[in-house]
């Protein structure tokens, strides 16, 4: 959420930046609202000093035996009380609209993120290794997957409906050695504290993150009005959640390994076969918790977090900046990291590592306090993945591909795999 007082300073900004997102402006209506309800209060002020000043009127009235006057008084105190209750009412209906409104505004990017409609504007900034140069066919995951035996979408169409798979065998172990070998990174080279989040969260903590209440629509809702969570960044930014942080103890940075659950209701039509859009898929995410001053440093140190993934893995990738068309609701900036799929002869995101500014800590109310400063401070946070499983997974079986239809396992991912070199057909 935004900071009231930056708007009413900075309106032509604020819409400026949101016609740069290819949003309508909204800065009358939100200093019109502000405006209103800043009359109400302080109307509600005036009437509760007047309150206070005629309750001591009374008092001073009842001494000198001026019971007229006293009279007169009481009945004005008890008007004030009737009009006090209409003027608090006023004040929360007021303060709802405007939290409705304001929460409804996307942040605002930082200044040099490129302008730009959607993903066709966004801006590469660098490669990294090589594409494979063998001289096979290159297949899509899919159909790897089901030619080894150890991929099946059928049976899991039966069981959950579309947009699941069932992994068995090695295939199974490969995707579970991905996700321990990029948290024994994280923590072990990264300075991650490992975390075992809920996998449940409460409307307050959706609402802290900006999932609720824009995206409701791409969530899973249990019967007891819970949600599940479409990525760990809901929980572990959750983590400092109304707390006052010492300085001292900053950046704070959290990595879990969790399932995440999505509808997908905004991707109707596309990529309806393979894992590259499911509504229940692995991850691993970074979080940091930082001050203003440290956190675009911190951007750039979590996004080389997560590309040492694809480093280790030895696939090839490309890191883009995301346009203001195409970055997501809360982010002030983002790097998306585009691994090569030689299947789809295309680059594929496989992590995005974005910077919120205080963006989430006011929905949070987290804060800070410097030593000897009276004064607090809302943290600054960001999330990254690092990476996604299932879609490295496909990047890794459509880059290790080997003419027979085999799957060489990285050299990293070994030891995970109890010392297995090649994946083939189950029997």
């Amino acid at each position: 959420m935004l900071d009231i007082k930056w708007i009413r300073e900075n309106d032509a900004a604020l819409d400026a930046a949101l016609k740069a997102r290819g949003a309508d402006p909204v800065a009358a209506e939100i200093l019109a609202l502000d405006e209103s309800r800043r009359a109400e209060v302080q109307k509600l002020q005036d009437m509760q000093s007047r309150r206070n000043s005629a309750s001591k009127e009374i008092g001073a009235s009842m001494a000198r035996k001026d019971t007229e006057t006293a009279d007169s008084l009481k009945a004005e105190v008890a008007q004030l009380k009737s009009a006090l209750q209409d003027a608090e009412e006023a004040v929360r209906e007021l303060d709802g609209k405007l939290e409705t409104a304001m929460a409804a505004i996307p942040n605002v990017p930082f200044d040099d993120v490129p302008v730009g409609a959607d993903e066709n504007d966004n801006v590469e900034i660098r490669q990294n290794g090589r594409r494979p140069g063998w001289n096979h066919q290159p297949l899509e995951h899919f159909d790897i997957g089901e030619a080894l035996g150890q991929m099946d979408f059928e049976t899991a169409a039966r069981i959950a409906g579309s947009r699941f798979v069932v992994l068995q065998g090695h295939l199974a172990r490969l995707e579970r050695a991905l996700g321990q070998f990029m948290l024994d990174l994280h923590t072990g080279e990264h300075g991650y504290t490992e975390v075992v989040p809920p996998l449940l969260v409460r409307s307050e903590a959706a609402y802290g993150t900006g999932q609720l209440p824009k995206f409701a629509d791409d969530l899973f809702q249990t019967t007891d009005g819970r949600w599940m969570i479409p990525t760990a960044e809901v929980p572990l930014t959750n983590l400092v959640r109304e707390q006052v942080l010492a300085h001292e103890q900053l950046p704070l940075r959290f990595t879990a390994l969790t399932p995440c659950f999505r509808l997908e209701a905004g991707s109707a039509g596309r990529d309806t076969r393979g894992m590259l859009r499911q509504h229940q898929f692995n991850k691993v995410e970074l979080v940091s918790i930082t001050d203003a001053e440290s956190a675009i440093d911190e951007h750039e140190r979590m996004t080389a977090c997560a590309e040492e993934v694809l480093k280790r893995l030895d696939l090839h990738y490309r890191v883009v900046t995301l346009c203001t068309g195409d970055i997501g609701f809360g982010a002030r900036k983002t790097y998306d990291l585009e691994v090569w799929l030689p299947g789809q002869n295309a680059y594929r995101e496989i992590s995005s590592c974005s910077v919120c500014g205080d963006f989430q800590a006011r929905r949070m109310s987290a804060r800070y306090k410097r030593a000897g400063d009276k004064s607090m401070y809302f943290v600054h946070t960001l999330n990254g993945s690092g990476v996604a499983i299932g879609r490295a997974l496909i990047a890794v079986m459509e880059n290790y591909l080997e003419e027979d239809g085999s799957v060489t396992v990285p050299e990293v991912l070994r030891p995970y795999m109890g010392g297995l070199t090649r994946i083939e057909r189950a029997d």
